[in-house]
């Protein structure tokens, strides 16, 4: 089961990211397009994701070191049969504005980064995203827990912060589709 779950993540986040790489083909100014609602540009969305992202990695990186460290001491086998992460809990997270909350100022944009190191970020972290995946795949990553204050979520192992990330990305693939609508709306 947790082999299913691991693929399921792994598919997701591949996709997603896909998505989110498109975003950089797209034309300058629509790249940089402030919305009317005083929103951020797509640019600056996708420095957000990236920042975001560098810091849940510290934590999945830490909670997976932790997680295969009790799986040389600790039988888990257990904790495995039947295990299925809990994909209706997370749907609201890749929801653009599904729930209050208030960013931490780390993750925001500040537009000072050039876009080409904003891609080269979010590909250095689906590498990571993948390579600790592979790393977690007999399901060690039920071994650790961390709080996830978003949403409520309580404590999460190490595969729902992953998928975490997956669905942070598509609230934001969201959010960026909107800003498109709004600047074709105000182009035509």
């Amino acid at each position: 089961m947790v082999t299913q779950v691991v693929n399921k993540i792994e598919i997701e986040l591949k996709q997603t990211f896909d998505e989110l790489f498109k975003w950089f083909n797209i034309d300058n100014e629509l790249l940089h397009y402030a919305p009317d609602n005083t929103g951020w540009s797509i640019r600056k969305i996708l420095e957000h994701v990236s920042l975001t992202n560098h810091y849940l990695l510290m934590l999945i990186r830490k909670g997976t070191k932790k997680a295969l460290e009790r799986s040389k001491k600790q039988e888990f086998s257990g904790m495995l049969a039947g295990y299925d992460l809990d994909w209706e809990r997370l749907k609201p997270i890749g929801q653009h504005r599904s729930f209050a909350w208030s960013r931490p100022g780390h993750t925001e944009p500040r537009g000072r980064m050039p876009v080409a190191k904003i891609r080269y970020e979010l590909e250095q972290q689906l590498k990571q995203c993948c390579m600790l995946l592979s790393t977690l795949q007999h399901g060690e990553g039920v071994l650790h827990k961390t709080m996830m204050s978003v949403n409520n979520l309580g404590k999460i192992d190490v595969y729902h912060y992953i998928y975490f990330v997956v669905q942070h990305a598509k609230r934001h693939i969201t959010q960026m589709e909107a800003v498109e609508i709004e600047f074709n709306l105000g182009v035509s």
